[in-house]
């Protein structure tokens, strides 16, 4: 699952979350200040991976005509020449090595900056914020399917794309996310 911007928000929340919820882990400035630095190591990995995204975009661009010519499968196309460039960008495009990469930054970040403390082996806590990001990639689907039936059975119409779907989107999203103790 790849993130989206307005999502690192709920994933820096879930991992403070957790980090505080583990008994071997002592939040030394509080849950508000681990989120603010997990979410700034998110945001700054998705700036780098979107300023890829925009190159490979201007490769299929460049080569447009060919493409059509050739009738190649632009999706296909555009994951490939990404694969490519990706060591060049820094991007890990294996969602699992880069979630267990971004949790050494995040573990990294939180220590040098006196935000967490531990006194057990440093790959424990690493594995905390690991499986933060793969309890909130492997419950995305779900929560999406359950907000947009809420949304679809409602007794009145509202219609994707509009600020009406987005603001109700985002208000049923973040109660799922309650529910399941994720936020």
């Amino acid at each position: 699952m790849r993130l989206k911007p307005q999502q690192t928000g709920y994933v820096a929340g879930k991992v403070a979350i957790d980090l505080a919820n583990a008994h071997f882990i002592k939040l030394l400035k509080g849950k508000d200040a681990v989120v603010e630095a997990v979410k700034k190591i998110i945001d700054e990995n998705l700036e780098i991976e979107k300023a890829l995204d925009e190159k490979v975009r201007e490769i299929i661009d460049e080569n447009y005509d060919e493409i059509e010519f050739q009738h190649a499968d632009e999706r296909q196309l555009f994951f490939m020449i990404k694969k490519k460039l990706a060591p060049e960008y820094g991007v890990i495009v294996n969602y699992d090595d880069r979630y267990n990469d971004l949790s050494h930054k995040i573990l990294d970040e939180l220590y040098e900056n006196y935000l967490i403390e531990y006194e057990v082996n440093e790959n424990q806590v690493k594995n905390v914020i690991f499986k933060a990001f793969k309890e909130f990639a492997n419950s995305f689907d779900e929560i999406d399917d359950i907000v947009y039936n809420k949304i679809k059975n409602m007794e009145r119409e509202v219609i994707p794309g509009t600020q009406d779907y987005e603001l109700l989107y985002d208000r049923l999203y973040q109660e799922e996310l309650i529910k399941r103790g994720m936020l």
